[in-house]
C-alpha cells in the first residue's frame, strides 16, 4: 500500500490512543507500524496476557488490538478483565483463527470486532478507526454469526426479573428509530446514510440511549432492543 492509501484509509487517526497485543514479535511489531505510520498514536504493546492487562491498565489505550492466542493469560480473558474495568475501551480482536466458537467467545467477553489476521493493512487501519467510535467491525461472514448470536441472548429469560423495577426511562423518536437500526445490525456509517443525518449524529444518538438505559455497550444496546422487538419493526 503506498502512502497515500495508507494516508486515505488512516484519515481521522490522529488522537486515537492504540494498544497492539500478539504473542508474536515480528507481527506485533509489523500491525504497531502500520498502524503509527497512518497516524494512531501507538502508546503500548505487549507480548502476553498478563503483560497486557498491566500495560493497558497503566497506559489506557482508546482501542485495544489483541491477538487471543496468549501465553500467561487468553485474550479472552484480558479482553473481560479491561473491558470489565473500563466499558469505555473498545477492542478488536485480530486473530487467526475464523472459528464461530472463538468469534462469539471474543464477543461475549467484551470485542467490539474482530478481524481475521488475512486482512489487508488498509483493512485493519479502517477497522481500527470504527472501532475506536463503536462501530462493530467484523470480517466478511461474522457479523451474520454475531447478530445470530445476539438474537439467542436475547430470547433466554431475563435474570432475577423484579416486579417493582423502575419504568425504562422513554427515548426520543430518533433515539429509537437509531436503536432500532442498530439492532438490525447496521453501522454507524448505514445508519447515517439511512437516516441523513452524520456519523457524528448516529455516535451521539448511541451514547445518550446508553446513558439513559444504564447500558454499556452496543452487545448490551442490541440485546435490549431485541427483547423489545425493536429489531423486527
Amino acid at each position: 500500500m503506498n502512502a497515500q492509501e495508507t494516508a486515505d484509509a488512516g484519515d481521522g487517526a490522529a488522537g486515537i490512543r492504540v494498544m497492539v497485543v500478539d504473542d508474536h514479535p515480528m507481527w506485533r511489531d509489523a500491525v504497531a507500524r502500520d498502524l503509527a505510520e497512518a497516524g494512531f498514536d501507538v502508546v503500548a504493546t505487549a507480548g502476553d496476557g498478563e503483560q497486557a492487562v498491566r500495560r493497558a491498565q497503566a497506559v489506557g489505550p482508546d482501542v485495544l488490538v489483541l491477538d487471543l492466542n496468549l501465553p500467561a493469560k487468553p485474550g479472552v480473558q484480558v479482553c473481560k478483565e479491561l473491558v470489565g474495568a473500563d466499558p469505555a475501551l473498545r477492542v478488536l480482536v485480530l486473530s487467526a483463527s475464523g472459528e464461530h466458537a472463538d468469534v462469539l467467545e471474543a464477543v461475549k467477553s467484551g470485542a467490539t470486532g474482530y478481524l481475521l489476521k488475512s486482512a489487508s493493512t488498509a483493512e485493519l487501519i479502517d477497522a481500527v478507526g470504527r472501532t475506536a467510535v463503536g462501530d462493530p467491525v467484523f470480517t466478511p461472514g461474522l457479523a451474520g454469526l454475531v447478530l445470530g448470536e445476539y438474537r439467542r441472548l436475547a430470547s433466554e429469560p431475563a435474570a432475577a426479573a423484579d416486579a417493582d423495577e423502575p419504568k425504562a426511562p422513554e427515548l426520543t423518536d430518533r433515539e429509537t428509530e437509531v436503536l432500532r437500526l442498530v439492532a438490525k445490525g447496521l453501522s454507524y456509517k448505514q445508519i447515517a446514510e439511512r437516516l441523513v443525518i452524520s456519523h457524528r449524529t448516529v455516535q451521539n444518538h448511541v451514547q445518550n440511549t446508553l446513558g439513559k438505559l444504564q447500558l454499556h455497550n452496543r452487545v448490551e444496546l442490541v440485546r435490549y432492543a431485541i427483547e423489545r422487538g425493536l429489531d423486527d419493526e
